[in-house]
């Protein structure tokens, strides 16, 4: 057995009993309220999901196993030019614990042993049209692997419960090593003609994923490494998360549950903003008829598209309410590696005007940047212009946090999410027997 994966189930199978046992002698114990606005909108705010791991403050930001972004970046095993490695964050997010150097090679080079990909399933990707949305793609490229699913293999001969979890981390693992390959395979099909670039072993995760998808700049690799760092996860809540736990606690295959949770990243209203935002942006400029808007310029823009009724994009989060962690990463990775560069001088103009006026119409909650207000800039200056395959980047990133989280649920034994639902005449009724 691995070392990953020994260590793993040396921790789960005493946090399973911990939980088992507390759950027991404190089931009754009241821990939280619910309120009729979170009835009637989106459940927002209730607390009804364990997921080992991440968490997000408010104020703080996302912080795995209880570290934050900038202390994430100092503790884990790094590349050349220091961005934090992802091997070293699954390693983390499934142990709890900071892997060393060697630890994080280890688990570089089981990705790539196990990083074949089947060939049917690019011949299910040639069969589509290369104008498919590239986020159609992936969710049909992952579906065409689920036939090598272990778990529903085992499933299918009887596995006993004690052994989901193994099935669910050996499926895991295959999918989030070969996503780099498909993904990859989805850009180059669609965007450059169907020219594909083989791996490359002796690479990183995150620098290999560059160099299929067309650039060996060490500077771009870097971004990869804190790009795949930092869109991981965010604790459970969100859309794309919440998708992939509830179908996998059906005992769906890794493969199935992640596909659907990819169906949610697609949404405007989740990942499919960082396209949003980069396109608004460019919008703007076209509309503007400058490079180099001023403030006052973009004030303006900004305005009329509020006026429009429409959102500023890139700004607001469900959660948080102070600016997103992940930008301020980007933007110093910007500081550090970009200079000169126009579009994001505009970006970190757009950051100085729009929270002030956001916070001028007295209704909005979190007028602060979020993550996807600043990572399409970043991939246009090194040449990813191409907008629609953004969401398919945080797709791959995505895959380390709630895949991670899907072994952890199987493991702990998480039931069936099956949430009370009720009418809107229940509703007016609660309403009615309160004011009596």
């Amino acid at each position: 057995m691995e070392a990953l994966k020994q260590k793993f189930a040396e921790k789960a199978l005493s946090l399973y009993q911990e939980l088992r046992s507390t759950t027991k002698a404190n089931g009754s114990l009241k821990v939280d309220e619910v309120t009729l606005s979170q009835v009637v909108g989106g459940a927002r705010g209730i607390k009804m999901m364990l997921w080992e791991t991440s968490q997000l403050d408010p104020n703080k930001g996302i912080r795995f196993r209880g570290y934050s972004i900038p202390e994430i970046k100092e503790a884990l095993p790094s590349g050349p030019q220091g961005e934090p490695k992802p091997e070293g964050l699954f390693w983390l997010m499934l142990t709890g614990e900071i892997p060393t150097a060697e630890e994080v090679d280890a688990l570089t080079a089981e990705w790539h042993r196990r990083a074949d990909v089947p060939e049917a399933v690019f011949t299910t990707l040639d069969s589509l049209p290369t104008d498919a949305h590239p986020m159609t793609q992936l969710t049909i490229g992952v579906m065409a692997m689920q036939s090598d699913s272990i778990f529903s293999r085992r499933y299918a001969e009887g596995m006993p419960k004690t052994e989901y979890w193994d099935a669910v981390y050996e499926d895991s693992m295959n999918l989030i090593a070969r996503l780099p390959r498909v993904a990859a395979y989805i850009y180059r099909r669609t965007f450059k003609g169907g020219d594909h670039i083989a791996p490359d072993t002796s690479l990183d995760y995150s620098a290999n994923y560059a160099h299929m998808l067309g650039s060996d700049d060490e500077d771009f690799r870097s971004l990869m490494r804190l790009y795949l760092t930092i869109h991981a996860d965010h604790e459970g809540g969100n859309a794309s998360a919440h998708t992939v736990h509830l179908v996998g606690s059906t005992l769906s295959d890794p493969y199935l549950a992640f596909s659907a949770g990819m169906n949610a990243l697609a949404g405007p209203l989740h990942g499919l903003a960082n396209q949003e935002v980069i396109k608004w942006i460019f919008e703007m400029i076209d509309n503007l008829g400058t490079k180099t808007p001023t403030k006052e310029q973009i004030a303006d823009y900004v305005q009329q598209t509020l006026d429009e009724g429409k959102v500023i994009p890139g700004y607001g989060h469900a959660v948080l309410r102070e600016p997103d962690p992940r930008f301020t990463a980007q933007r110093r990775f910007a500081e550090q590696y970009i200079h000169d560069s126009d579009l994001i001088s505009t970006v970190w103009k757009i950051f100085d005007v729009v929270p002030p006026i956001l916070q001028s119409l007295g209704k909005v909650k979190n007028p602060w940047p979020n993550v996807d207000a600043h990572s399409g800039a970043l991939l246009v200056h090194y040449g990813f212009s191409e907008f629609s395959y953004y969401t398919v980047l945080f797709g791959v990133s995505r895959a380390l946090g709630v895949l991670a989280a899907g072994i952890w649920s199987r493991a702990l034994g998480m039931p069936l999410e099956r949430p009370k639902s009720v009418t809107s005449e229940w509703v007016m009724n609660q309403v009615k027997n309160n004011s009596k």
